[in-house]
């Protein structure tokens, strides 16, 4: 079903507008379930921003086809409100096509573990099949290091090749380039809180393919009151370090990153909400009231991102 049905903007038009207008990043949030979708959702809607509603591979999976599009339909989002779909980290051509054909209005293809060649050629087949139903292909040059599940999953970290960026573009046709810089998936991004992303690779990037909306994945702070929640009411999260927020804002305020992808913070507000709560409330066995209490974890800390970290409050 094509995603004009259900309300929805090509994730193209919101990173152009990003990159035309500069000053912020369009955030993407992943989602798993009624209450991450409402949360995201939400928190676009009291912040007047774009965001974009990222699915992974492995959400879709838990979720379904048919109750996924129906969370969306049921949203009653307008064209106004400027909300893309965007399946995260595609493992395939046929993944991609499938999320597109259920109503997607943005895909990732991740084939950046493969060599450039076959990158090449599996990107411009997934662009030639979404550009002709007007859906926009992101894909990834270099590799992230980290585990968020069975979807994102790296051993080792490749920076960018800044000399590859161009041909890469052009032959792919893709409309966003997800980058390496430093960042990594899941909780333990970092060794030490020092740790800086490599923004001399970016500017190279950025000067090589200057209309092309950059992405940057594994961009969670993990921060530390979060983390200090669980583990208080009985979780065992260690060493967890994030990517520092000064970082992430000169990202999307002074560079041609457009978009950055947040998921491990989002797990991180809901869980530690949720052990909280059930924490304060023994008695309580509502899942409605715990879940709840996950909800509005994760819409408030969307709005905080939006809002001081990404600058994309009022962005409509």
């Amino acid at each position: 079903m094509e995603y004009r049905y259900f309300g929805l903007n090509s994730g193209q038009k919101l990173l152009q507008n990003a990159l035309r207008h500069g000053g912020f990043a369009v955030p993407a949030f992943n989602a798993y379930n009624m209450e991450t979708v409402q949360a995201i959702i939400s928190a676009a809607r009291l912040t007047h921003s774009p965001i974009i509603i990222a699915i992974s591979e492995s959400a879709l999976k838990y979720m379904g086809d048919d109750i996924l599009m129906g969370l969306i339909s049921g949203s009653k989002i307008t064209p106004n409100e400027q909300i893309a779909l965007h399946l995260d980290h595609g493992k395939s051509v046929e993944s991609c096509m499938h999320a597109i054909n259920i109503g997607f209005s943005s895909v990732m293809l991740d084939f950046s573990k493969y060599n450039f060649d076959d990158n090449i050629t599996a990107t411009h087949d997934i662009a030639k099949y979404a550009h002709a139903r007007n859906v926009s292909v992101e894909a990834e040059l270099g590799q992230l290091a980290g585990i968020e599940d069975e979807n994102t999953f790296g051993t080792k970290s490749v920076y960018t090749d800044p000399d590859s960026v161009y041909e890469f573009v052009r032959q792919t046709e893709t409309d966003s380039l997800a980058v390496a810089i430093g960042t990594s998936h899941g909780a333990y991004k970092r060794k030490n809180a020092d740790e800086k992303l490599r923004f001399d690779i970016l500017e190279q990037i950025q000067n090589k393919i200057p209309y092309t909306p950059l992405v940057l994945h594994g961009a969670s702070s993990v921060p530390n009151d979060f983390v200090e929640t669980i583990n208080q009411y009985g979780g065992n999260l260690q060493n967890a370090i994030g990517i520092d927020t000064e970082q992430l804002n000169f990202a999307a305020t002074k560079t041609h990153i457009c978009k950055i992808n947040i998921d491990s913070d989002l797990r991180l507000a809901f869980t530690a909400a949720v052990r909280k709560n059930l924490h304060d409330a023994p008695s309580n066995f509502n899942p409605r009231e715990y879940m709840d209490a996950g909800r509005d974890a994760i819409r408030d800390y969307c709005i905080f991102l939006i809002r001081e970290i990404f600058n994309s409050a009022n962005k409509l």
